[in-house]
């Protein structure tokens, strides 16, 4: 994994771990609490009704060990910057140093195993085909994350513009409204509003960017095929190269007979001549 994604990671894993001790320790201090207006009771609900969390590995479990002392040496710097530090500390780090971590890492993942299997005898069918679709569309959505952040990597050109998308890019910033919703709904209404002659404008545009993604996406598509990536064509180019590679196949295969066929004409004539030759000799 590289650097960037190792922090970005730890980061997001210790926000939800900070977020999870924090409401552990207010209902510690807390005798009695409603259900229904705390955030930290919902979220404990949740956690009792559904399966056992995974648990940490032995890196994370250092990044919550070292994130309070790193903070209070370095009041001044952001959590990204904290969680880049302690990386760093990590990857320097002796493998005996790495032990006790890596120790307890291990011990929790047999007990997660032993819990979750105990979980799993308690459901019923309904709920453990319940758990597979669940699980199925999880793994759909990080595999297409996963995918939209490889073809953001290789360049891959943004989708045309619609004529409102245009329009709306340029007026949003003074557009009614103090939210984002608000401002989309005003924008979409003074859209309505326009004339024809003014929506004009905006699809020509469109129509120009559909020829840019056009050109772009040509581009694009040839190098994957020079970097060997044919997975990522769409399947129209897909179609249309194979319906090339068919015709140029076809017209080898028209050549080759007609070449053939030559061959065997020019042979009888040959062979015709050499006959006649042969009787008027004869005579």
């Amino acid at each position: 994994m590289a650097p960037s994604s190792l922090v970005s990671a730890a980061a997001s894993l210790w926000a939800k771990c900070f977020s999870v001790f924090s409401c552990t320790t207010t209902v510690a201090r807390t005798n009695s609490f409603l259900p229904t207006s705390s955030i930290c009771a919902k979220w404990l609900s949740t956690v009792a009704s559904g399966p056992p969390k995974r648990p940490l590995n032995a890196y994370m479990r250092y990044v919550l060990q070292q994130q309070p002392i790193m903070v209070r040496l370095h009041p001044e710097i952001k959590s990204v910057d904290v969680i880049r530090k302690i990386a760093q500390q990590w990857r320097t780090l002796s493998p005996e140093q790495k032990k006790p971590f890596e120790e307890a890492s291990v011990k929790a993942r047999e007990q997660f195993k032993v819990d979750f299997q105990h979980y799993m005898a308690q459901l019923t069918p309904a709920q453990e085909k319940q758990q597979a679709l669940d699980k199925k569309q999880r793994l759909a959505k990080r595999k297409a994350i996963r995918k939209k952040r490889e073809l953001t990597s290789l360049g891959k050109p943004k989708r045309p513009r619609s004529p409102f998308n245009i329009y709306m890019s340029e007026h949003f910033e003074e557009a009614r409204g103090a939210t984002t919703q608000a401002k989309m709904k005003s924008l979409m209404q003074d859209w309505r509003n326009l004339f024809s002659h003014q929506k004009q404008v905006y699809t020509q545009l469109a129509e120009d960017d559909k020829i840019r993604y056009k050109n772009e996406m040509k581009s694009w598509e040839e190098h994957m095929v020079e970097i060997g990536r044919d997975d990522l064509l769409r399947e129209q180019t897909l179609s249309r190269r194979s319906r090339k590679t068919t015709t140029k196949a076809k017209k080898k295969v028209v050549k080759g007979a007609t070449g053939k066929a030559k061959t065997t004409k020019k042979k009888t004539t040959s062979s015709s001549t050499t006959s006649k030759t042969a009787k008027t000799a004869e005579r």
